[in-house]
């Protein structure tokens, strides 16, 4: 357990930091398998809507640290192959 005034501050601060992580990955998981849902019945129109609004939660996450910027990079690259094939 935290001694200082610094490290019960520091416990706390990274406490919250990881709440605040793992709502937006559960977010980003969420939105994905919507995402994946939509192009595994077809629809273009949800799935492409899908797609901006995962696109910019991905760069927000990167932005703001909870995910690493390549691996965002990844899966952007990932969701154009899904939304491209389901246009042909």
């Amino acid at each position: 357990m935290a001694h200082t005034k610094s490290a019960v501050k520091r416990l706390r601060t990274s406490q919250q930091a990881n709440l605040r992580n793992r709502m937006r990955t559960s977010e980003l998981k969420t939105i994905e398998k919507k995402l994946r849902a939509a192009v595994a019945e077809g629809n273009a129109a949800a799935a492409a809507e899908l797609g901006k609004t995962f696109a910019s939660r991905l760069d927000k996450a990167a932005k703001v640290g909870t995910i690493h910027a390549n691996r965002v990079a990844n899966k952007k690259s990932q969701l154009d192959k899904l939304l491209n094939s389901l246009a042909k």
